[in-house]
């Protein structure tokens, strides 16, 4: 298990001085990549190998949103990996080491020349060394849609989108979808389908539809097409 502690920001909060799923997310994402970079695998690796991670689905569970100056502790390990994909655990802990949340990912790992999965190679798969998987209800990684949607106004992919890559990063999406969540619907849970990538510039319908515990936020292209599903639940 790889882990750092952080103390929360107020640049990372919301008006209830709360995390949400958007900074949760990065908080995940800078500790994979703290990971891969300390065991010798990481940007720097893959950019030479033309390699890179791509983000496939997320599901994450809160039991309690951490709060701004709280001590945290954030810790991730890979437990799987088959052919092109690859399996981490995140946790979340407070100062008394209780679980505030819990992850799981699933990541592809792409050829950048080729524009396709490629094999994971043995260098990386035993520089993670893996791990038991967390003991929780794990989710289908695709999420099924719904035939009824309410379509909110278009808008373009920022700069401020982009990653490393070049396209819309995976917690990005997490961002947009967040303006559509209604502000008595406090969502405990979260998963997200990433099929597509979004580059600068692309234009994005959110599509929204809600139940009586879950909102679906689908952000397609102009066709109709996702580049992401997000599904939150009370």
């Amino acid at each position: 298990m790889y882990s750092f502690n952080s103390r929360v920001r107020y640049s990372e909060v919301c008006t209830n001085k709360e995390l949400d799923f958007y900074s949760i997310i990065n908080y995940f994402q800078d500790c994979s990549i703290f990971h891969s970079e300390d065991i010798g695998v990481g940007l720097d690796y893959l950019e030479k190998h033309h390699r890179l991670w791509l983000m496939n689905a997320w599901q994450i569970n809160v039991n309690r949103f951490p709060v701004f100056g709280e001590d945290i502790a954030v810790s991730t390990w890979a437990y799987d990996f088959n052919t092109f994909y690859g399996y981490r655990n995140f946790m979340i802990q407070d100062a008394n080491e209780q679980v505030l949340a819990v992850a799981n990912s699933v990541w592809v790992y792409m050829d950048t020349l080729n524009n396709c999965p490629a094999r994971i190679d043995d260098t990386v798969t035993e520089a993670y060394q893996k791990e038991e998987a967390y003991p929780m209800e794990y989710a289908p990684r695709k999420i099924l849609l719904p035939k009824d949607f309410s379509d909110a106004p278009v808008f373009s992919v920022q700069r401020r989108n982009l990653d490393t890559n070049n396209h819309v990063n995976n917690g990005e999406y997490i961002r947009m979808a967040e303006e559509y969540i209604p502000e008595n619907f406090k969502a405990t849970g979260m998963r997200a389908e990433y099929r597509k990538s979004a580059v600068l510039g692309d234009e994005i319908i959110p599509r929204i539809h809600q139940s009586d515990n879950t909102l679906l936020v689908v952000l397609s292209d102009m066709n109709y097409k996702p580049y992401t599903i997000i599904e939150y639940t009370l």
